[in-house]
């Protein structure tokens, strides 16, 4: 029995880990390996499937197994896509009118910046929108930065799928 519940555990974290990162690499890229890995993804499930379907031992751990394995998989596709599958983030920082502490911070840093002079029906009070992209690894500590020097600042994080002829830290 230990046997058959380890096959399928790690069957389901091998299945449920390519699935992630297909969906993941389809969603960013639409790579010609996403046909190749939902093969690959199905292949392996429906092995896992029929070995819990089909054994003939009645114990709640079968199904078990195959839901920690679905779990750890999912985990584990997670880390695999953030491993490999670089991501840019752009990041909106609305902030006061030539907030000259912060710019000067940023570009010290490295991070290239579009500022943008910004006029608010709500407020009278002038603001600049500083547009720097980031690849996802660097995110945490830019956002960081900002708050340090500006921690009234209002700070969007997009997603960014293309990013063509510019500079990324």
């Amino acid at each position: 029995m230990l046997f058959t519940c380890l096959e399928i555990f790690f069957a389901r974290i091998v299945d449920v880990s390519i699935s992630t990162f297909r969906t993941m690499i389809m969603v960013r890229k639409k790579s010609i390996f996403t046909p190749i890995l939902a093969f690959c993804e199905v292949f392996v499930w429906f092995i896992a499937a029929r070995k819990a379907l089909n054994t003939d031992i009645d114990s709640v751990f079968i199904p078990i197994c195959y839901s920690l394995g679905y779990a750890t998989g999912t985990y584990i596709g997670g880390c695999l896509s953030r491993k490999f599958i670089k991501n840019v983030n752009s990041i909106e920082v609305t902030t006061k009118r030539n907030n000259e502490k912060l710019i000067r911070a940023l570009r010290r840093e490295g991070y290239a910046l579009s500022i943008i002079s910004l006029k608010s029906s709500y407020r009278e009070e002038p603001k600049d929108l500083i547009l720097v992209d980031v690849r996802s690894k660097n995110t945490q500590e830019t956002i960081k930065l900002i708050k340090e020097i500006d921690p009234k600042a209002f700070i969007v994080v997009k997603d960014t799928r293309i990013v063509q002829n510019g500079y990324i830290k």
